[in-house]
C-alpha cells in the first residue's frame, strides 16, 4: 500500500512513470570474451589428472614482507632468548646506571662470578681480556667516551682493560641458540 502510495506521489511530481513491459531473453549465448578469458586464468593449464600448480601466497605471508607475521617458531625462540639473558641484562643496567657501584670500584663477588660466567666467558677474545689472569671486574668510565660507563677486567698484573658486554651478549646467543640469533641481533641490538 506504502509502495503504490509513494509511485502516484512520483508519478504526479514528475510526470508519467513508464515501465519496460517486454521481459528478458533467455541468455543462451556463448559467455562474453572477458568472462570466457577470466575462466580460463581460474583453471589454469592444468589438466583434471594433474593437480593445480602451487600459488604464492599473499606478499603480507611472505616472511621478509613489511607487515609479514613471522611464524610462531620464531616467536616462540625470541621469548625464550629474552627470558634466558632478561635476568643478566637487568643486572648489567643496574650496575652501569645506579649508584650501587662508583666509578673504579669493583664488583662484589657474587656480581662478578655472575660477570664472569655469563658475559665475560663468551666474548669473542677472553683470553686477550683475562691476558695473565683475572684479578677483578671494575666500573668506570670508559676512557675515550667519558660520559659512558663500562666494565673492565683488572689483571693481576693491575692492567685493567675494558669489554664489551653487547659483544659477549650476542656471542652468547649466536652459540647457544644458532638458527635464531642472528635475527634477534638484528632486531634487538642497536649495533653489530
Amino acid at each position: 500500500m506504502a509502495l503504490a502510495a509513494a509511485l502516484a506521489r512520483a508519478a504526479t511530481a514528475a510526470g508519467p512513470l513508464f515501465l519496460r513491459a517486454r521481459p528478458l531473453a533467455p541468455c543462451t549465448a556463448a559467455p562474453a570474451p572477458a568472462l570466457s578469458r577470466r575462466r580460463s586464468l581460474l583453471s589454469g593449464a592444468h589438466t583434471a589428472d594433474e593437480p593445480p600448480p602451487p600459488t604464492q601466497p599473499p606478499p603480507s605471508k611472505l616472511p621478509d614482507a613489511p607487515g609479514a607475521v613471522p611464524p610462531l617458531p620464531w616467536r616462540a625462540a625470541e621469548a625464550e632468548i629474552v627470558r634466558d639473558i632478561d635476568p643478566v641484562v637487568q643486572l648489567i643496567k643496574d650496575i652501569l646506571h645506579s649508584d650501587r657501584y662508583g666509578d673504579g670500584e669493583c664488583l662484589s663477588p657474587k656480581d662478578e662470578n655472575i660477570i664472569v660466567e655469563k658475559l665475560l666467558a663468551y666474548h669473542p677474545r677472553v683470553d686477550d681480556k683475562i691476558g695473565c689472569g683475572l684479578d677483578a671486574i671494575m666500573v668506570d668510565k670508559h676512557p675515550q667516551f667519558r660520559k659512558s660507563r663500562c666494565l673492565f677486567v683488572v689483571r693481576t698484573d693491575g692492567v685493567w682493560i675494558d669489554f664489551s658486554y653487547q659483544k659477549c651478549l650476542r656471542a652468547y646467543i649466536r652459540e647457544k641458540y644458532p638458527s635464531h640469533a642472528e635475527r634477534f641481533i638484528r632486531e634487538h641490538f642497536k649495533r653489530t
